[in-house]
């Protein structure tokens, strides 16, 4: 009953990436103009995500500060396949699809199924603590899907293959669901690496190739704007995180 339990709310997160289809409702040119914002927005939740989430999740469990040598790890093993995933794709040719689209479905993929581990090893325990756990992950996952699907448009992809992708990445979450609740007893074990992994990740993908992104709006209204959309981003996170504790 647990596991059922479990699956089906990893399956419920899972199913929050489609919450980019709102985008289909709106003309592409008006798209255009608000992608910006969503990149602003994803940035702050990718920020917040690592810093006031994936960070001190880690650290609680981890001992001598090691968690933060795992993000450098993580940071350090995003810029090298960023640098791979260019080479590869825009060698002596031009780049239509940026590398950081690739970068933010890696790294979204990674932070599901950490998700997932959090649900299965949650529910494990009872179903009243994996449902509070579950709803906690839900609000934050809604506005880091909502910034996820604008950087996949923004750089490139169809509305429809980015809704694809993300739900593509998404769904780790219920192979991690399956694996947390299997090894509940030892599950700490993988969030140890995978979340500060993630977070320098998310560190990454935000501070080197969103936020530069942001620094190209020379409209010093539309570029205060902006920066209150990431702010937000980061708020947003800030209240998903001080729920879940």
């Amino acid at each position: 009953m647990n596991l059922a339990a479990a699956l089906a709310a990893s399956i419920i997160v899972s199913l929050i990436s489609f919450v980019g289809i709102i985008s289909l409702l709106f003309k592409e040119d008006f798209l255009d103009r608000v992608l910006l914002l969503l990149i602003s927005f994803s940035a702050g939740a990718l920020i917040g995500g690592a810093f006031l989430h994936l960070i001190p999740e880690a650290a609680e469990k981890s001992v001598h500060g090691e968690v933060y040598s795992f993000v450098i790890i993580g940071f350090i093993l995003f810029f090298i396949l960023e640098k791979y995933l260019h080479w590869r794709h825009c060698h002596k040719e031009k780049c239509d699809i940026h590398t950081f689209t690739y970068l933010n479905l890696v790294g979204d993929g990674v932070h599901n199924f950490i998700d997932g581990l959090i649900i299965g090893s949650s529910f494990f325990v009872n179903i009243n603590f994996g449902m509070a756990t579950s709803i906690a992950i839900i609000l934050h996952e809604i506005p880091q899907e909502i910034g996820d699907f604008g950087v996949l448009v923004y750089r490139g992809l169809s509305r429809n293959k980015a809704l694809l992708y993300n739900f593509l990445s998404a769904i780790t979450a219920i192979l991690g669901t399956a694996i947390g609740y299997a090894l509940a007893n030892t599950c700490d074990i993988f969030l140890k690496l995978l979340m500060p992994v993630a977070a320098g990740g998310f560190i990454y993908v935000a501070s080197c190739d969103l936020i530069p992104e942001l620094h190209k709006q020379q409209d010093i209204k539309k570029a205060t704007f902006s920066m209150a959309i990431f702010i937000l981003g980061v708020a947003f996170m800030y209240l998903a995180a001080a729920i879940n504790h």
